[in-house]
């Protein structure tokens, strides 16, 4: 009878153990920006809704945007990021600050929404048009960032380089922000979905506007660079900024490395679409994720766990 007992307890101690195994969270990590940026609060939202659905346990973390994001994703230091297409066609193509050492493992989950170039001006910085930043203090992105790497671009459609500044700053959002209040650039380059938190901050205490772009620029920017999209920022998305804003925007995206599991892949990828409502609320931005447009500006190959799911929405014949 006791061995009985004993061979029993044994079963379901076995029982127990393997439903603890096959019941375990998965554990993704989201790596995000800067809490003054975009990707911060619509990173927590996608986490939030993708813990909901149970299956995988998501936590969005702070992070540098999209240079840091995609190294940290080829590396297989995280499982998400958050990053910009144009940084990622650098990444696979091994141009700009990937030269030396092209990342080919990154896969795509999903295509985000708009993020615009913000040319940010002090108002009585004299400047009417892109020419006019000769001479200027430039706030140009923090150093390799993606930001960095519009700005160089832009430059070159442009015909200018930094040594046509009175100053190239190299500035995170915030650096950006505090050397606008503190008088010390004329411009900066901000890139990122409206509204900018550090932009909406800087407003409530610096009169400032936005440069918009003209046509034939902006047709050109894109003949010579096609991640670069035509886009508007609304009059009054800012305060004192009452007049839309013609300007470049490239598109944020979700990525992953080329390691991670088909299964949890899909599993992200379908409860991050399912969760969608509570994405939509989290941010302005975030209204503008949406299935229909999940696939557009894609710079790496889909990850087949997301194919898998938007075949399954008919998104993919």
């Amino acid at each position: 009878m006791k061995k009985a007992t004993i061979l029993t307890l044994a079963a379901l101690l076995f029982a127990f153990s393997f439903a603890g195994v096959a019941s375990a969270a998965t554990y993704i990590s989201i790596a995000t920006g800067g809490t003054s940026g975009t990707y911060y609060p619509i990173g927590g939202a996608i986490a939030s809704a993708v813990t909901k659905a149970g299956k995988i346990q998501c936590t969005a973390e702070t992070g540098n945007a999209s240079v840091a994001n995609t190294n940290l994703i080829s590396s297989k230091s995280i499982e998400v990021a958050f990053v910009q297409n144009d940084t990622t066609y650098w990444a696979v193509n091994g141009e700009l600050m990937f030269k030396d050492r092209p990342l080919k493992n990154l896969r795509a989950i999903a295509s985000l929404y708009p993020e615009h170039i913000h040319v940010v001006l002090a108002k009585n910085s004299g400047i009417k048009q892109f020419a006019g930043l000769k001479g200027k203090r430039v706030g140009v992105g923090a150093p390799g960032s993606g930001t960095e790497g519009d700005v160089q671009a832009i430059f070159k459609v442009a015909g200018l380089g930094y040594g046509d500044l009175k100053k190239a700053d190299f500035l995170d959002f915030a650096a950006t922000s505090n050397r606008f209040k503190d008088n010390q650039i004329d411009a900066g380059f901000v890139v990122a979905g409206y509204p900018v938190a550090a932009i909406m901050d800087l407003t409530t205490t610096r009169d400032v506007d936005l440069l918009s772009f003209d046509e034939a620029f902006l047709s050109t920017l894109n003949k010579e660079y096609p991640f670069f999209v035509k886009s508007v920022i609304p009059g009054k998305t800012y305060r004192g900024i009452d007049s839309d804003t013609a300007t470049p925007a490239v598109m944020a995206m979700l990525i992953t490395h080329d390691e991670v599991s088909e299964q949890d892949v899909y599993d992200f990828t379908k409860a991050m679409w399912d969760g969608i409502e509570d994405i939509h609320a989290s941010h302005a931005k975030g209204k503008e994720i949406n299935l229909e447009t999940a696939l557009e500006g894609l710079t790496v190959p889909l990850h087949p766990g997301a194919e898998k799911f938007y075949r399954e929405k008919g998104l993919i014949k």
